[in-house]
């Protein structure tokens, strides 16, 4: 009887750890993981390992209420994989979609690194722009 082997590719490990926290499934986004992993928000502080990184997503979900991620491009050389991506956050009825480049490293099926890059001026037109769209609908009731 021969058993086949099922592989993830880097690539499926990624979408399925931003895929969980779309889903606020956090713990299932902390366990793909390794416990030694870093996660650095440029230019903020990195976070380093697995509890300093859950305490951060665990925050961001107490904070907003909604996350969504929408893939321009992704792709992997190896453990490597980039990902071009529109994020959305929403906070109460507003919601912020900025553009995002992260880096990620895969290894044994395990993300070691997370790095996201974005632009705080995009970041910060996105909720003002959010922020209209909310009051508007307010106003005339849409």
């Amino acid at each position: 009887m021969t058993i086949e082997h099922q592989t993830t590719t880097e690539i499926d490990v990624v979408k399925a750890f931003l895929s969980a926290l779309e889903r606020k499934e956090t713990a299932e986004a902390i366990a793909l993981l390794d416990p030694l992993a870093t996660y650095q928000n440029v230019p903020f502080p990195a976070a380093k390992g697995r509890d300093q990184i859950a305490r951060q997503l665990n925050g961001l979900e107490r904070q907003f209420n909604g996350f969504e991620v929408r893939y321009h491009n992704i792709a992997a050389n190896g453990p490597v994989v980039l990902t071009e991506r529109t994020d959305i956050l929403t906070m109460g009825s507003v919601s912020g979609a900025f553009w995002v480049c992260g880096t990620f490293e895969v290894h044994d099926e395990k993300i070691t690194l997370w790095r996201d890059r974005f632009d705080f001026a995009d970041l910060t037109w996105s909720f003002v722009r959010g922020a209209g769209q909310a009051l508007r609908a307010k106003l005339t009731g849409r």
